[in-house]
């Protein structure tokens, strides 16, 4: 149906192409060549017969062996997976035990269990590892239910048991097949047409990383179950294709996955070992891994890795990357071959290094195995990537000594995860992260209490949260208020070159509280930034506020304030950033301390604050606002300057 949809859409162009010949070409290459020929009989025919046929099948083993005896960074990931399934071997069975409304550090468990047990058995047949898969099994599906109130959990245990039974290839005694296939079928897939119960059902065609992480799910279970019931799987697979896009439509169309980089690792990793699957089983993933900007979104996992170490950690975004290399992303090297995308020096820290794997990476080593370098592209020192929650970048570039990274933001609260923080940024040089992201927080510690985090309305208890509201983001405030929840700011402009700009719309976030509002973030230097506010206020406007957020000393000056971090000792020397107040010098800046944040149940973040410079109507001559502030760096700390 969504393919003919598309299609549909594609003729209406096709008539108005007298009208506007630059949309229609626009929009042909936006059309996205998804097909979905699931009928039981189609299943049936072109369903790879024998095992393994999820992510591994036999023309991939040939690839996977010879690596294994070739490629040291194969070698490496996979005495790491050995490493892990030796210490799984250690633990006890796991056990029907619910953190709040959730199972799913359960079924987060099983699934990385049997990715490492699981490929260390298919490569090597150890019966002690199969005696373990088989335990593993018998535990889970003999849990009374899968927990599908909160179905991410009925999603991951469904892959895990269908990988189970893939890549163990008919070695699990006939007992603990049967068990399996009957949870599958059971626990995993019917409670998925319990049209009754919306926590079933919602996410089949919602667009997060629920439809990825369940809809991936529920086509490992159907696969694992076809020659039990092609009906089921056939409809159930069918299913998920169909809801998939839902899903990929927000990375269009440059690649941002609105939820942030840690979401993105979590959605994008389901839809590329569904991809694999897909593949394995069937020969194609029926236009799935082509979906316009999914792709393109490896450029932006990589731009949201800072010079810190650190994420650009906006949305429910964690604080900082792993040390290890992204396996996730080495998918998108496999299938472009660009060495951008393959971070072979992480890859290639020792077993004891990298210590706990990613619980898909066991299937992961396949598409290491298939990478094959092409190319080395350069990443982009100036991007921008539109779409439900826009972000801008700009960096030093790969040689850059001072380490320059800028990352803004427009969007709304009301997308996925998001925040009241439009018009927010962040800003690193020298190492330091001197423009601060409050970043997420642990939802079981919030919903325990009874907090109503999850509703979006505007007058949600959730904007209470530091993290959450504007108040704690480098954004603009207007009369103390909250932003309008659904007021989406977009980018107006950018613009690339040795000083790139990007202005975001700010007018729909203040909707009601004044006229219309820009803001323009430019690289004045390569240890400078410039934010620039043109306002236009109007009756209802009493203050206006720049806020800055940061978690180091702040010195308020004559000039604004200066932000500095003692690197060695309490005397020198000394890294400082100089926040140039130069449209209002005559009124000073302040501090507000955010350690300990307003609420006891807002996240701590050690040394906290935000710099202010509030900015009355009575002090703005008409009707016109224009606030004007420079961060400007050093271009050699070491001697002060």
């Amino acid at each position: 149906m969504r393919t003919f949809y598309s299609f549909f859409l594609f003729l209406i162009s096709l008539i108005l192409i007298n009208c506007n010949g630059e949309a229609v070409e626009k929009n042909k290459e936006s059309v996205a060549e998804i097909s979905n020929p699931f009928t039981p009989e189609y299943l049936t025919k072109n369903l790879r017969k024998e095992s393994p046929r999820l992510v591994l099948n036999a023309k991939i083993d040939k690839i996977l062996r010879n690596k294994l005896n070739s490629d040291p960074v194969v070698q490496n990931i996979y005495q790491t997976i050995k490493l892990n399934a030796d210490q799984v071997l250690q633990k006890p069975f796991l056990e029907r035990i619910k953190i709040g409304k959730r199972l799913l550090s359960v079924s987060r468990e099983m699934l990385y269990r049997i990715n490492m047990l699981g490929m260390v058995y298919y490569i090597e047949k150890d019966p002690k590892i199969l005696e373990r898969i088989d335990g593993e099994v018998k535990a889970v599906c003999q849990f009374s239910d899968w927990n599908p109130s909160h179905y991410l959990d009925v999603g991951e245990m469904s892959m895990a048991v269908a990988f189970a039974l893939d890549w163990t290839t008919g070695d699990l005694p006939e007992s603990t097949i049967e068990l399996a296939l009957n949870a599958l079928i059971e626990k995993g897939i019917k409670p998925s047409y319990n049209k009754e119960s919306r926590s079933n059902t919602w996410w089949i065609n919602g667009n997060n990383n629920w439809n990825q992480v369940c809809n991936g799910g529920m086509i490992a279970a159907s696969i694992a179950i076809a020659e039990r019931d092609p009906e089921l799987a056939a409809t159930t697979i069918r299913r998920s294709i169909d809801g998939f896009p839902h899903a990929l439509d927000e990375y269009g169309p440059d690649g941002v996955y609105p939820e942030g980089s840690t979401y993105w690792g979590y959605g994008t990793v389901f839809s590329v070992v569904t991809n694999a699957m897909l593949e394995s089983a069937f020969g194609t993933d029926f236009g799935l891994g082509n979906y316009p900007a999914f792709k393109e979104s490896a450029i932006f996992r990589v731009l949201m890795n800072t010079p810190s170490g650190w994420y650009y950690n906006f949305a429910d975004c964690g604080d900082k990357r792993s040390e290890n290399g992204d396996i996730t992303l080495a998918w998108f090297a496999s299938k472009s071959g660009d060495e951008l995308f393959f971070e072979r020096n992480r890859l290639l820290r020792s077993p004891s290094e990298i210590g706990k794997l990613r619980r898909l990476d066991g299937a992961g080593l396949v598409w290491l195995a298939q990478y094959e370098k092409k190319l080395y592209s350069d990443l982009p020192s100036a991007w921008k990537g539109e779409g439900s929650n826009p972000v801008a970048v700009f960096t030093g570039g790969s040689s850059d000594p001072y380490g320059y990274y800028f990352g803004g933001k427009g969007g709304s609260g009301t997308v996925n995860h998001g925040n009241m923080d439009a018009g927010s940024f962040i800003f690193e040089l020298n190492g330091i992260r001197w423009v601060f992201d409050p970043g997420n927080q642990n939802y079981n510690d919030l919903e325990k209490e009874g907090f109503d985090l999850w509703n979006k309305s505007q007058d949600s208890q959730r904007w209470t949260l530091l993290n959450k509201g504007n108040f704690g983001h480098s954004t603009l405030s207007v009369n103390d208020q909250l932003h309008i929840v659904d007021g989406k700011a977009t980018i107006a402009d950018f613009k690339e070159g040795e000083n790139p700009q990007v202005t975001f719309d700010l007018t729909p976030t203040f909707k009601g509280q004044l006229k219309s509002a820009e803001r323009t973030f430019t690289k004045d230097s390569n240890v400078s930034l410039v934010i620039e506010d043109k306002i236009e206020i109007d009756e209802m406007t009493e203050i206006v506020t720049w806020q800055l957020i940061t978690t180091l000393d702040v010195e308020i000056t004559p000039e604004g304030a200066t932000i500095y971090k003692s690197e060695y000792s309490s005397v020198t020397p000394v890294k400082k950033l100089y926040v140039e107040n130069i449209s209002h010098p005559k009124i000073q800046m302040n501090v507000v301390s955010l350690d300990p944040p307003p609420l006891a149940l807002d996240r701590r973040v050690k040394g906290l604050k935000r710099i202010e410079l509030k900015i009355p109507s009575s002090n703005i001559e008409g009707k016109n606002l224009n606030v004007k502030v420079r961060l400007r760096g050093q271009r050699n700390w070491r001697e002060g300057y």
